[in-house]
């Protein structure tokens, strides 16, 4: 009696967990995607294939399959499983149970797996605590992270483990997780013979943006609203029980754009190349993901004023003066309608003519005050404002520049042959190259300037 008393507490208990969690692959034949590196003789399916995993970092979004292949891997180990939640899990916990596993292995020469779930919450003293145990081989570490692991843990942790990136899903690999959801009787929602469209069922794998559970949640809320709906029609027939694309549009929130630490600082970069490479379309939707995942407009706008500056430049001068402006205007006037201003310039700074010369001048000039003997001012360049100047004769043999026929005169400004600037033929800065090869020219033609 206690048997049967447990196997139906048991299947109440699977019952009221999340659609997600009832359906995670029970072999690595039903897991779903990863191939890159769990598919036949890739590299991980390998080191499992000979039980010969030491310890692994899996990093990728939420959805991917991370927690659901460490439990796999638990499944096929001969090793002890044991698992922690780095968000709940303190320092004296995790001593304990390293104490645990190392009397395992000594007593009875049994490894532990230990699976560390959000491994990136533990601070760099838990992570030391890890280290002599990982590195001796007393426990097999697999740690689960959505955050860059390069940036989030200690170097030497990162060394001692092998990273897998995992991927977000396709939509044909969510597609098959609904699919299988929908027909499994045992885990899934099979029980409540409920069928979806092939719209509804596009729009879900689609919607999810590569994450099973949110593709997974959304399907058990339409599933159920479906099945209510039939049980309380009298005439219910079977057209009642299909999930349409409408009530599937109704089951999924608000759209949540995945952006941590790594998404801010990726899709900055993602902005910046493309109004670098001149594709408005492409800018817009990285100034607009950024937007709807709450980034701060002030900082996409000075990203956008140094932009204006450092690859625009002289081929388009008023490219800093809109920047400035937008950068101003949505100081002023905030979100939502600063998204507009941004747009603009963001359209604008697209499709100006690209320059990098005065940027690529600045920095050589940099370069060579940090690593040549520093040049002494020109005597004649010298400040002349102040009693006894012209005793040292500063400035005495300076020719103001007004005097010459048109506002020029050849004269030395530097005390040594350098070229920093180098403008380019595009937009208005192929003015100022003709402009500066002109002066060039005269240099070399024209007397120098009379002191």
């Amino acid at each position: 009696m206690t048997g049967l008393f447990e196997k139906a507490e048991t299947a109440n208990l699977d019952r009221a967990r999340p659609l997600a969690a009832r359906m995670r692959p029970r072999s690595l034949d039903e897991f779903v995607g990863q191939q890159h590196f769990l598919g036949p003789g890739q590299l991980l399916r390998r080191i499992l294939d000979a039980d010969r995993l030491s310890s692994a970092i899996f990093y990728g979004p939420p959805g991917t399959g991370k927690t659901s292949l460490a439990e796999l891997i638990a499944g096929q180990t001969q090793c002890v499983f044991e698992r922690l939640n780095a968000a709940a899990a303190g320092v004296k916990e995790l001593r304990e149970l390293l104490e645990s596993a190392r009397d395992r292995l000594a007593t009875g020469g049994r490894h532990t797996l230990l699976f560390v779930d959000e491994l990136h919450h533990f601070n760099r003293t838990q992570q030391d605590v890890l280290l002599p145990d990982v590195e001796s081989g007393v426990i097999r570490l697999i740690g689960a992270t959505t955050a860059n692991p390069f940036f989030s843990l200690v170097s030497p942790l990162v060394s001692r483990s092998q990273i897998f990136e995992f991927q977000p899903l396709q939509p044909t690999d969510i597609r098959q997780l609904l699919d299988r959801a929908l027909t499994d009787t045992e885990h899934g929602l099979g029980r409540f013979e409920v069928t979806a469209s092939d719209e509804a069922l596009e729009f879900l794998a689609e919607v999810a943006d590569g994450d099973a559970r949110r593709a997974l949640n959304a399907l058990e809320i339409g599933v159920f609203s479906i099945a209510s709906i039939a049980s309380n029609t009298s005439t219910a027939q079977d057209d009642s029980r299909v999930l349409e694309l409408d009530v599937a549009e109704e089951s999924v929130q608000k759209k949540a754009v995945r952006y941590d630490d790594d998404m801010h600082y990726d899709a900055s970069s993602a902005l910046i190349k493309s109004l670098r490479g001149s594709d408005p379309d492409a800018a817009i939707y990285w100034l607009a993901r950024m937007l709807e995942a709450g980034e701060d407009p002030r900082f996409l706008a000075r990203r956008l004023v140094i932009l204006a500056s450092e690859d625009i430049g002289n081929a388009d001068p008023q490219a800093l003066v809109l920047a400035n402006a937008a950068a101003q205007a949505t100081e002023r006037v905030g979100m939502p309608e600063c998204r507009i201003i941004l747009a603009q310039a963001t359209c604008y700074l697209a499709l100006a003519p690209k320059s990098n010369a005065s940027y690529i001048a600045i920095d050589r000039a940099l370069q060579d005050v940090r690593t040549k003997s520093v040049l002494p001012v020109p005597k004649h360049l010298k400040d002349s404002h102040y009693p006894g100047a012209g005793q040292l004769e500063h400035g005495t043999d300076y020719v103001y520049a007004h005097d010459g026929n048109d506002g020029w005169v050849d004269q030395d400004y530097l005390g040594v042959d350098r070229t920093y600037y180098e403008p380019t033929d595009r937009g208005h800065e192929a003015q100022m190259k003709q402009r500066l090869e002109e002066l060039k020219t005269r240099r070399e033609t024209d007397p120098p300037a009379a002191n």
